[in-house]
């Protein structure tokens, strides 16, 4: 990466929301792309991709939300991967000794570096693997009768099957 390169940075939402809100107003009611107006008065045209970050930055700073904005090329290290998504480090150190997200180790280096662009790929399969179970699990409570069951009748089907795993060693 040369020196002049982007890096990730986080932005904390103001104190004073007003502003982001009259700002996700304005940018909620366009139907295409604005232009950025300099001090000098010179209008440049927003491309749609920058328009749509913005757009985005701004709903998540008015709903009190952090952003970092960072090159998809970036590496993190294995805290600020963790943190990213949301777990310990030591449970993200284990999906890489796992192999199920690849990192660097650079010459002389201790810490394992991860690219932003696995860490978003594993985030997005991660979430498509618990949706795909979340719907197998209806689908099993629903043929089981479950939704049809009245409190304590659950209870009982949930421990007879808690018992039943239990037997076969899970």
């Amino acid at each position: 990466m040369s020196p002049n390169a982007p890096t990730g940075h986080t932005v904390l939402p103001p104190a004073d929301l007003e502003k982001m809100f009259d700002l996700g107003r304005f940018l909620d009611g366009l139907e295409e792309p604005a232009a950025l107006v300099g001090p000098d008065g010179e209008t440049v045209p927003l491309p749609l991709e920058v328009f749509h970050v913005l757009r985005d930055a701004a709903e998540a700073l008015k709903a009190g939300k952090a952003i970092t904005v960072a090159p998809v090329n970036q590496t993190l290290t294995a805290q600020e991967a963790a943190d990213f998504l949301g777990m310990s480090r030591p449970a993200f150190v284990r999906l890489l000794e796992d192999g199920r997200l690849p990192s660097d180790l650079a010459l002389g280096e201790t810490h394992r570096r991860v690219r932003l662009e696995d860490v978003l790929e594993y985030q997005q399969r991660s979430a498509a693997a618990q949706q795909s179970a979340l719907a197998e699990l209806t689908v099993d409570a629903q043929k089981s009768g479950l939704y049809e069951m009245d409190a304590e009748s659950y209870r009982e089907a949930l421990a007879a099957a808690r018992r039943e795993l239990h037997k076969r060693g899970r």
